[in-house]
């Protein structure tokens, strides 16, 4: 007799290393708040997520409190907590135990528990190493990831499985975000300490990125088999090139999935894929298919017609075309550029000549080769140089040489007044700059998904992409602009195009403004894409039960 699961799944678990409003360095944490919130909201399920709770936290005023979950007291550096309990984190030839303790709160609904170790309690940024850091200890370079960032991952799964069975919940599917949580599903049903209590879990694992130096793989095999506890075979059957690759972990034990369908075909049927390291075709070739759910988005969460949610100075409405307050938030931004002056949170290079009828370029993001930022220095260079008459606003720190490059170009004579650079990064000060843009670039030379589009397109500022991964989902001419070959002249002939049609009909642009939140609010919400997690969510259940 076969038995089968038709219900659909109630209880969700999600393990992640960054939460939207908690902790966060990228697009995940969006990810993992809106689709958390969509599942209770629509699907009335019960979602608790588990991530840690880092230095930079407070997790009293964060509205969480300490359980009682635990068998023990004890220290956790140089406080007392009297519930902990310890996990087992082997090195190799020494066995350990680290002390963890769990703060718990509630989020939309949403159900979130913070793990209190010394590994995270001593971290100032969410993945790398922040400027304060190097400042005290030379080797820990800013922007660098933390030396023990495989253990930090192996920790909160470990912790994750070990609070689940403290509390008497056998979820219906653990969703284990990015690689950094990828291991879990093999200790899951591996460990004999974990695989008869979750005999009946699925899990579903999400690759966010899988790029180079995204897999949060490790060289030291002797350590991986130590500390996750995994038996030898699955360690060395889950190497790629030099190093025990989670993502391959995962394979024979989670369903997995891409956050969108190009970038999953991208993947799997491209060279492409060689930005990843061959990954997505090692899978193809063990009859993996990853899915591709392309990711989507809370239309609410950025709603210029609410201004002051989003920290706006005038509000507008693109979808009845009440536009003039747009064109307010262009005229603040740019009276606050005209001149250099002293901000909270960023540093300012170059200003702005004011003129508000220039089309206004922006982008937002980290500053790195992956979005193209070294194509976007290019390109603004040859458009000087044609004698271009346009505003360029950059937000964002990443890379130190693409900082200062930046830097140099905006206080040349060149760019001085046509290009201005704020480095650091303030959430309200991005949705002004969104809100204030006419254009938004996207050159990434890959994107598997891509949310600032999102962003851009419901504040009213047409994204001009590199297409390729996710960025498709941008139409040429109707919702944007796009181009193939990501070269510094394809991209300056995308941003003259637009120029083109900015300066000849206002109406043109009005129309790609407004069908663009129009197709967000058909194809691209929460509440439609959260149904294609569902149907993951009754794989991977169904792939563990009896038969």
């Amino acid at each position: 007799m076969t038995v089968t699961v038709s219900q659909t799944p109630k209880s969700i678990w999600m393990v992640t290393r960054e939460y939207e409003g908690i902790a966060g360095a990228g697009g995940v944490k969006d990810v993992c708040r809106q689709l958390a919130e969509a599942l209770v909201r629509h699907a009335g399920c019960r979602v608790s997520v588990v991530l840690p709770r880092y230095g930079f936290m407070d997790a009293l005023q964060l509205g969480f409190q300490l359980s009682s979950i635990g068998t023990m007291a004890g220290r956790i550096g140089a406080r007392r907590y009297p519930h902990l309990f310890e996990v087992d984190m082997d090195y190799r030839g020494e066995e350990r135990r680290e002390p963890v303790a769990i703060w718990e709160g509630q989020l939309g609904g949403v159900q979130i528990y913070l793990i209190e170790a010394d590994r995270y309690a001593s971290k100032r940024g969410v993945y790398t190493y922040t400027e304060e850091d190097e400042q005290e200890v030379l080797w820990q370079h800013r922007g660098r990831g933390h030396f023990d960032y495989f253990a930090m991952n192996v920790l909160l799964q470990k912790t994750a499985l070990d609070l689940m069975m403290f509390l008497g919940e056998r979820p219906d599917v653990i969703h284990c975000h990015d690689g950094h949580a990828a291991i879990l599903p093999a200790i899951m049903k591996e460990s004999s300490g974990y695989r008869p209590y979750f005999s009946r879990t699925g899990a579903v694992v999400t690759i966010h990125n899988a790029g180079l130096g995204y897999h949060q793989e490790v060289e030291d095999l002797e350590f991986a088999h130590a500390i996750t506890g995994l038996p030898r075979r699955v360690i060395d059957d889950s190497v790629i090139g030099n190093g025990f690759d989670p993502f391959l972990a995962a394979s024979g034990y989670a369903v997995l999935n891409t956050v969108s369908e190009n970038y999953a075909l991208e993947l799997q049927q491209t060279p492409e894929d060689s930005r990843t390291g061959w990954l997505g075709h090692t899978l193809l070739a063990r009859g993996i298919e990853l899915a591709g759910i392309t990711n989507g988005i809370d239309p609410q969460s950025f709603e210029p017609s609410a201004p002051q949610a989003l920290g706006l100075p005038h509000g507008f409405n693109i979808r009845t075309q009440e536009l003039e307050g747009k064109r307010s938030c262009k005229k603040f931004m740019l009276a606050q550029l005209g001149n250099v002056k002293v901000w909270d949170s960023v540093r300012q290079y170059g200003v702005l000549s004011g003129a508000i009828d220039l089309p206004l370029f922006t982008f937002v993001g980290r500053l790195t080769s992956q979005k193209g930022v070294d194509i976007v220095l290019e390109a603004l260079l040859r458009l000087l140089q044609q004698g271009e008459n346009l505003h360029m606003l950059l937000f964002g720190s990443g890379a130190i040489e693409l900082e200062r490059q930046m830097e140099l170009l905006a206080e040349s004579e060149q760019g001085w007044g046509k290009i201005c650079f704020l480095k650091g990064f303030d959430p309200v000060l991005a949705n002004q700059i969104y809100a204030s843009g006419d254009f938004f670039l996207i050159p990434s030379r890959y994107e598997p998904c891509g949310l600032t589009d999102y962003i851009a397109q419901l504040l009213g500022n047409l994204p001009i992409v590199h297409r390729v991964g996710g960025l498709v989902k941008v139409i040429d001419g109707e919702t944007g602009f796009s181009y193939v070959g990501n070269s510094a002249g394809a991209l300056a002939e995308t941003m003259q195009r637009a120029m083109v049609v900015y300066r000849r009909s206002k109406g043109a642009i009005e129309r790609m403004q407004v069908a663009a939140v129009d197709r967000i609010d058909r194809q691209h919400t929460w509440q439609v894409v959260m149904d294609a997690y569902m149907d993951l969510y009754r794989q991977a259940r169904q792939r563990w039960q009896p038969s």
